[in-house]
């Protein structure tokens, strides 16, 4: 029987973002898990028998029992979420869209398309709008949102107070990240222990070309228009099992003191917390003013893993100001950026239910 919730279905189920996403909508007052999906080696199995479940948590009895289907099924939810691997996550995602569905991806494969939302609800609420161009140019009766990658939500998620009310010239990130963004059973432990391994594949680029998407324009005329903001990244591996750590340098057009820049995050609100939706962090950017923090043993469960935490804001001799930010990566860096922009959409009544 149905409860009133919006069901949906969880594409490559059984992977960490796939997990994640099953933890997170287990109690979800808008939405119930129906339908799970994985690949051929997982399909016609409960979704206990197969799944190595990875989480914290003790897998959710409403999914447990539920038998997982192949890349190829006809899904009955209207709403999509995706935690699919790249190599496959294209042709099946353009499929459910075709047929009518939401799809709310986490994958890379078309964050930068032209005609693709590349959404954080705080940062660029209004790039929903691109659907219609999308739908248009695709002849698609459903449609593709995407958000992120783990370390440019949680970076952006800093940034945007200060852009708005300072104004960005330039930014360099080094990010220190977990060894859950890479997967199970990820990185090898000879590579990780003892050890700091200083390239991802792709990760710096992504960083690099996601954020100047994020903070920039969309008008239906002319599309997306990248901020003017130069961006460098640098991308390193280090033994954290979960959550992102960034040390970032900004340039603003107008300088601001540390207390300046530590009010400006303190007061940042975007429409998930005007709304009120059920997995937005109050508090998007919570600032620790501790000198030693943030840590992620301490802080990357803060606001149940949807804020970024920022501390150790202080001048930067060499652009003007510097601070450390920490994320979740598998929570609001994954699996619960989806969610939340699922959440944004059934409010605006962008949802085909």
């Amino acid at each position: 029987m149905s409860d009133g919730r919006i069901p949906v279905a969880v594409l490559g189920a059984t992977g960490n973002v796939g997990q994640r996403f099953v933890q997170l909508l287990e109690c979800h007052p808008w939405f119930r898990v129906a339908e799970l999906v994985a690949s051929e080696r997982s399909a016609g199995k409960t979704y206990r028998e197969a799944t190595d479940w990875r989480l914290s948590a003790t897998m959710p009895e409403s999914a447990a029992g539920l038998m997982v289907q192949g890349y190829d099924a006809d899904l009955q939810s209207p709403v999509v979420f995706s935690g699919l691997p790249g190599e496959v996550a294209g042709e099946i995602e353009q499929r459910l869209a075709a047929r009518g569905h939401a799809v709310l991806s986490n994958t890379s494969t078309h964050r930068m398309e032209p005609d693709v939302p590349l959404l954080i609800p705080e940062v660029n609420a209004d790039h929903a709008r691109a659907i219609e161009t999308q739908r248009k140019n695709r002849g698609w009766s459903g449609y593709i949102v995407t958000n992120p990658n783990c370390s440019t939500i949680h970076l952006v998620l800093a940034l945007k107070p200060l852009h708005d009310a300072y104004g960005l010239e330039g930014v360099l990130a080094t990010t220190l990240q977990a060894v859950s963004g890479a997967g199970y059973p990820g990185v090898p432990s000879l590579d990780m222990i003892d050890n700091v391994v200083p390239y991802i594949g792709g990760e710096e680029e992504k960083i690099e070309v996601e954020a100047q998407k994020l903070l920039g324009g969309y008008d239906p005329a002319q599309g997306f228009q990248p901020a003017a903001v130069v961006f460098s990244a640098h991308c390193n591996r280090v033994p954290v099992r979960d959550g992102h750590t960034e040390c970032v340098s900004v340039k603003l057009a107008n300088p601001a003191t540390p207390e300046e820049i530590i009010e400006t995050f303190e007061s940042f609100r975007g429409r998930p917390q005007e709304l009120g939706l059920p997995s937005a962090p109050p508090q998007p950017v919570i600032v620790r003013r501790e000198p030693n923090r943030p840590q992620p043993v301490f802080d990357r469960d803060d606001a149940k893993g949807m804020a970024s935490i920022v501390g150790r804001v202080r001048p930067c001799p060499l652009l003007g100001s510097k601070f450390v930010v920490l994320g979740h990566n598998t929570v609001r860096g994954a699996a619960g950026a989806s969610v939340l922009n699922a959440e944004l959409f059934k409010v605006d009544g962008l949802l085909p239910v």
